[in-house]
């Protein structure tokens, strides 16, 4: 039987349809026109999308500009309603700020005043404003000869006293009132006082060890003594034995002392170191002058126009009020300087169109900067067309000059003196004899010429340790530099200290000189700034407290009628500030106490070089605290951090009316933004998220910031306002004026 094949099996062939082709074919076919309609239906959907989202955005632009338009009418209304109301604003703004020439003429009696009691009273003292007086005073103060220590401290607290005046009629008169001669005259007493003070202690240092042989120590055999007022310590040892033994020496109870080496310990010389509470050696502070009329003329033009709108008439007072503004003139104290004189007031109904107002609004932004030449109002002037940065450079080119415009000695000065001792008194059969030397109190000169064959690896002369004591009544609150005077420079000096010790919990500071000087301590001027933060709050009627708050302390300072003091301020227990806590006094005195304490919160006209600030135009900032002064009695200002976003041209903060409670709560503030022209409530608050010039709902502007929050006051807080004393709202402004908190928070 034949064997079967292996054939393979025949595959199936695909169905096929009636018209012809596949079953696959087919599908093919019909899923690739599915998917041809599919696009076309996507394509057709994304189309209507399109649509949709176009006539939706037509419609979403259609309603934003509809709102547009309605906020801009709203605007446009509002702006009417300011321009038709402004004239009125400024008029009634006007004539409250009258209180400032009245608070100067008041000042201007009360000096003319005080001399007139002066001279009837007969003291016996001369008056420091009258040179023939001051004249005679120092002539007969230098003819007498051999007066004691004692005499001297007695007669020290005058010539402090007349300093202390003089100094005052620099800072507190006002420029004009003040002639080139005058301030000549009154910084040449201020000089010839100084120098003759330290003459006069010299000379009772000198008439003290004559006799010290008769106050020796008993141990020691050596004179040690301490003669402490008010005003100055004296520390002086006298080497009578000249026993090497006695190297190191500490005067009494204190950490004060020194230590000398073996050359001086057998030599016969007297150590004195000299405290006294005062700085003599650093500069007078620049007084400014006066500028000249025609520049004031421009500047009356200037701040006119940019008080009233391009079609409205300048009023006169308009002209005298930026004659007051220009006279706002502060040295190392801000002082607020207005002109007495009035002009009648003839406000002309203002009829400037919205376009003119933005006309207005242009050319004003195009306007030069003031400048300090321009418009003086003291540390707010602004930079002169030289950086001063630049002239800082140029006048402190050596690192180891200190630089008296950002540091300032603290504490007093600390005089280091090496004395040849004197012959002593020797009693000779009831008789006092003494060997009379010319030339005075005489420096005993160490190290002295060293001569050339001495050994280069051993120094015969080293350094003379030191060791003072910082008084409680001064507050550093880093550890401060120590200088000494440069005597041929006429500057204080970092370099020539060997060693340097610093003990700040006991308040010792030890150091290391090869030869004495006069010796400070330095602290920064700016250590308080910029502020964290700063509040104005009222008390009761004329009377309010304003609180900073700095990176090491916090500071209340209150205000009533035209005095203040130092209410509070957080520090350990540590300090004896009984000279200046709970003290009133004039708003100039209380600043120049503060700063020789420690507590520096008042900007120069140069601490914007060494503190970063939000730079504000002085026009706006200047009319703010004028402002926020004239409602003071009823109303708490404080800081707010959208004042850094402003812009300078603008400034922010937060109000509200405060009438019955200490404090205002934090949802209680509002914000408010001031341009110098216009002022407005804003929407937003301290916790939003960006900032925002939109207007509050419901609300306006005014030309005013008075006026704008004026809106949102109660009866009684009108009362108050009304009620308010012309003195109060002056110092309240000048305060604000000194410690600049728009600019330096």
């Amino acid at each position: 039987m034949a064997p079967k094949s292996n054939k393979a099996p025949k595959s199936k062939k695909a169905p096929k349809s009636k018209k012809g082709g596949t079953v696959s074919e087919k599908k093919k076919k019909l899923s690739k026109i599915e998917r041809l309609k599919q696009q076309q239906e996507e394509e057709e959907k994304r189309m209507q999308e399109e649509e949709e989202a176009r006539l939706k955005a037509e419609q979403e632009a259609a309603e934003r500009f509809e709102r547009q338009q309605i906020e801009k009418r709203k605007w446009e209304a509002l702006v009417e309603k300011d321009l038709q109301r402004r004239t009125d604003e400024l008029e009634e703004l006007y004539l409250l700020e009258k209180c400032f020439p009245e608070a100067e003429k008041w000042r201007k009696e009360v000096r003319v005043l005080s001399k007139w009691d002066h001279y009837i009273e007969c003291y016996g003292t001369p008056d420091p404003s009258v040179a023939p007086e001051m004249n005679t005073f120092i002539s007969l103060w230098k003819e007498k000869r051999n007066e004691d220590i004692n005499a001297v401290m007695k007669e020290s607290k005058l010539v402090l006293n007349l300093i202390e005046k003089l100094e005052l009629i620099l800072l507190d008169t006002p420029p004009h009132e003040l002639t080139d001669e005058q301030v000549a005259q009154y910084q040449g007493s201020i000089l010839e006082l100084r120098e003759l003070l330290h003459f006069k202690f010299n000379e009772a240092t000198e008439t003290l060890l004559k006799e010290a042989s008769s106050l020796g120590d008993t141990d020691s055999g050596n004179m040690e003594t301490i003669i402490k007022d008010e005003n100055i310590t004296l520390y002086i040892w006298a080497n009578l034995k000249k026993n090497p033994k006695y190297k190191k020496i500490k005067f009494g109870d204190t950490q004060v002392g020194f230590e000398i080496p073996k050359a001086l310990a057998t030599s016969d010389i007297a150590f004195r170191i000299f405290h006294t509470n005062y700085d003599h050696f650093s500069p007078l502070p620049v007084i400014q002058r006066p500028e000249k009329p025609t520049t004031i003329e421009t500047i009356i033009e200037d701040s006119a126009e940019k008080e009233t709108p391009k079609e409205e008439a300048v009023p006169e007072a308009g002209a005298e009020e930026a004659t007051e503004n220009r006279e706002l003139v502060t040295s190392s104290v801000t002082t607020t300087e207005i002109r007495t004189e009035e002009a009648s007031v003839n406000f002309t109904k203002s009829t400037t169109s919205l376009k003119e107002e933005a006309e207005a609004k242009k050319e004003e932004t195009e306007t030069k900067p003031l400048k300090p030449e321009s418009i003086s109002v003291g540390p707010m002037a602004t930079l002169p067309e030289k950086s001063i940065p630049d002239a800082i450079t140029e006048a402190v080119i050596d690192e180891d000059v200190v630089d008296l415009r950002g540091f300032t000695p603290l504490g007093g000065i600390y005089h280091l003196n090496i004395l040849q001792l004197p012959p002593q008194c020797k009693q000779v059969k009831g008789w006092t004899i003494v060997e009379l030397i010319s030339g005075g109190l005489q420096a005993f000169m160490y190290p002295p010429d060293i001569a050339d064959d001495v050994s280069e690896t051993e120094n015969p002369y080293p350094p003379i340790e030191v060791m003072i004591e910082i008084n409680k009544n001064v507050v550093f609150f880093e550890k401060p530099m120590v200088a000494r005077w440069d005597s041929e420079g006429k500057g204080w000096r970092t370099d020539g200290f060997v060693s340097l010790y610093y003990n700040m919990k006991e308040r010792i500071v030890s150091f290391s000189v090869e030869s004495v000087y006069p010796i400070t301590l330095i602290q920064d001027n700016h250590i308080h700034m910029p502020y964290e933060s700063w509040e104005l709050r009222p008390l009761c009627l004329n009377e309010a407290v304003l609180n900073i708050t700095t990176t090491f302390t916090d500071i209340d300072i209150q205000i009533k009628d035209n005095q203040c003091m130092l209410a509070a301020v957080e520090l350990g227990d540590d300090y004896e500030l009984s000279h200046l806590l709970g003290k009133w006094m004039t708003i100039t005195s209380l600043i120049i106490a503060m700063k020789q304490t420690g507590f520096n919160i008042f900007p120069s006209e140069y601490s914007h070089v060494y503190v970063a600030v939000n730079n504000k135009d002085p026009l706006v900032e200047m009319k703010a605290y004028r402002q926020m002064a004239l409602l003071a009695s009823a109303f708490s200002f404080s800081w707010s951090k959208w004042n850094k976003q402003s812009g300078p041209e603008k400034v922010v903060f937060k109000a509200s009316e405060l009438l019955q409670k200490e404090y205002v709560e934090d949802n209680e503030w509002s914000l408010y933004m001031f341009n110098g022209e216009r002022a407005q409530k804003l929407k937003i608050n301290e916790l939003s998220e960006a900032f925002s010039e939109e207007l509050e709902d419901d609300t306006e502007f005014h030309s005013t910031l008075y006026h704008m929050i004026k809106d949102f006051t109660s009866e009684d807080a009108l009362q108050k306002i009304r009620h308010s004393n012309y003195l109060f709202i002056d110092a309240v402004c000048k305060l604000l004026l000194s410690t600049r908190v728009l600019t330096y928070s």
